[in-house]
C-alpha cells in the first residue's frame, strides 16, 4: 500500500506545493506594507490595500472567493457562475472564454482575478495593458484550492476566513485520506461527456479525488488532461463502476446508453452512478463535498462484489 499512502500524505497538504509554496508574502493587510502574493503562473501581485471591488471570471473563482470571505466584495461575474445563491444577483462581464471587457471596466475593479487555464489570453493581457491588478488562479489539486483560499484571504482582507477555509479543507481532506488508505481498489471511467465520449487523466483533480477513495482510473495515462475516448476503449477496459456527472441534473441518459452491453462489468452490477457535476468538476472547496459522494459510490460498489 505504499503507493495508497503516498497519495493521503500528498492530499493532506503537500500535492505538488512547490507550484504555490511561495505564493505569500510577509506583509501583512493590517500593515502599511503591499500585500503582495505570487499567482498560479508565478506572478507577483502587490495591492497597497485590500481589495474592495473584485471582478471573478470564472464560476470557480466566484465560489472561491466567498469561501475566502470575500464576497462582499465581487462586483461582477461571468456567466454561470451560480454559487453561492448571492452570485446570482451580481452583473455578468461576459463567459469565461468571451469576455465583455466594455463592461468589466465600468465595475471599476480594483482587482481581477482570472482563470488561467480557461480565459482568452488576449482579454486577460489587455487588461494588464489598461493598469488593472490581475491574479491569475488555476488551482488543479486540493493543496492548490486551500492555498488560492489563502491568498484571496489577503487580497481581500479576510484572512481569518481564508485562513480558517482552507485549514478546514486540509483537515477534511486528510480524514478522508486516513479513511480509505487501506480501502480495496475500484477500477473507475469517470465520464465528463457523451459525444464526444471524454473522461479525465490522472492529473486531474477528479482522478486524484478517486484515488483518494481508493479509485483506480482507467484511462489516468492518457496524455490530454481531458481526453477523447472510444466507446470500444471502455469496453475493452471494462471498468466496475462508471460515473458521470450528467448535464448537470439527475439525468439518466448517459448511464442508460451503457446497458446495451449487459456483459459490462459496471452494468452487471449495476454500478452506474450519477454525481452532481459542480461538487467535482470546478476546483473549489465543495470538492471535498463531491470527493465524499465519489467514496460513497466506490463503497457501494464494493458492497456488491
Amino acid at each position: 500500500m505504499i503507493i495508497r499512502r503516498s497519495l493521503v500524505s500528498a492530499s493532506a497538504g503537500l500535492v505538488l506545493s512547490a507550484l504555490t509554496g511561495a505564493a505569500m508574502a510577509s506583509s501583512s493587510p493590517d500593515g502599511d506594507e503591499d500585500i503582495c502574493v505570487v499567482d498560479d503562473t508565478e506572478r507577483e501581485l502587490c495591492l497597497a490595500a485590500p481589495a474592495e471591488s473584485i471582478v471573478a471570471l470564472s464560476p470557480s473563482v466566484t465560489e472561491m472567493l466567498f469561501a475566502a470571505g470575500a464576497g462582499e466584495r465581487v462586483v461582477g461575474v461571468v456567466s454561470f457562475s451560480d454559487y453561492p445563491e448571492a452570485a446570482r444577483s451580481l452583473p455578468q462581464v461576459g463567459s469565461y472564454d468571451r469576455l465583455d471587457l466594455e463592461s468589466l471596466l465600468a465595475l471599476d475593479p480594483d482587482l481581477v482575478v482570472a482563470w488561467a487555464g480557461g480565459n482568452p489570453g488576449q482579454q486577460v493581457e489587455r487588461l494588464d495593458e489598461l493598469g488593472l491588478p490581475v491574479f491569475r488562479s488555476d488551482a488543479a489539486n486540493f493543496e492548490q484550492i486551500a492555498t488560492t483560499l489563502e491568498r484571496f484571504g489577503r487580497l481581500a482582507g479576510s484572512v481569518d476566513t481564508g485562513d480558517t477555509a482552507a485549514r478546514e479543507l486540509r483537515e477534511s481532506v486528510a480524514a478522508l485520506g486516513e479513511r480509505y488508505v487501506d480501502a480495496a481498489p475500484v477500477e473507475v471511467f469517470y465520464q465528463v461527456w457523451e459525444q464526444p465520449l471524454m473522461t479525465v487523466n490522472g492529473e486531474h483533480w477528479i482522478s486524484r479525488a478517486l484515488s483518494l477513495c481508493g479509485g483506480v482510473n482507467l484511462f489516468a495515462d492518457e496524455a490530454p488532461l481531458v481526453p477523447r475516448l472510444s466507446r470500444e476503449a471502455v469496453l475493452a477496459a471494462d471498468p466496475e463502476v462508471i460515473i458521470t456527472g450528467g448535464m448537470g441534473k439527475a439525468d439518466s441518459t448517459w448511464l442508460d446508453a451503457w446497458r446495451q452491453w449487459p456483459q459490462m462489468t459496471a452494468v452487471v452490477r449495476d454500478n452506474l452512478y450519477f454525481i452532481n457535476p459542480d461538487l467535482v468538476q470546478r476546483a473549489t472547496p465543495r470538492l471535498v463535498e463531491g470527493t465524499r459522494a465519489l467514496c460513497q459510490h466506490l463503497d457501494a460498489a464494493r458492497e456488491r462484489r
